[in-house]
């Protein structure tokens, strides 16, 4: 499992909020650009599914996730069907109640697809692809915490 953490000055709920809008992923993402909500899916729960987008470079591809967690203001889980990956999010609160502590992570659940295997190996999406998304979550944090940390208006 890759994991990155970091606090922030901002309640768990606003943080939950950001983070669990996968129409908002290209706002803090080195690689996603949003998402899609599938059949009668609106928000996050359990169960739901979506179409994320994705960019690297030039190239462009979909991925089909399903929300696997879904605790507002705790925890926002989905895996991605094609890589079959689960990238997840963790929210405590700080003690003194006005931060949370972040705490973003990816873990494979199994072998993924042939051909995404394939495209990984081919070096298009980057020649170190695990350190590339092992760095992702790093920068997702920074950028994350910018958001809301941002003055409200």
């Amino acid at each position: 499992m890759d994991r990155a953490e970091l606090t922030v000055q901002a309640p768990p709920e606003r943080v939950w909020e950001l983070v669990s809008d996968i129409t908002r992923a290209g706002e803090w993402s080195p690689e996603a650009t949003g998402g899609r909500w599938r059949g009668d899916a609106t928000g996050p729960a359990v169960g739901a599914r979506f179409v994320g987008l994705n960019r690297h470079g030039v190239i462009r591809w979909p991925t089909h996730c399903r929300v696997t967690e879904c605790e507002p203001g705790r925890r926002f889980t989905f895996v991605v069907t094609e890589s079959r990956t689960a990238w997840g999010w963790v929210l405590t609160p700080t003690d003194d109640g006005a931060g949370t502590h972040v705490v973003a992570w990816r873990e494979s659940v199994g072998a993924p697809a042939l051909p995404v295997r394939l495209l990984q190996r081919s070096g298009l999406l980057g020649r170190d692809r695990e350190t590339m998304m092992r760095d992702g979550l790093e920068q997702s944090l920074q950028r994350v915490r910018t958001i809301v940390e941002a003055p409200a208006g």
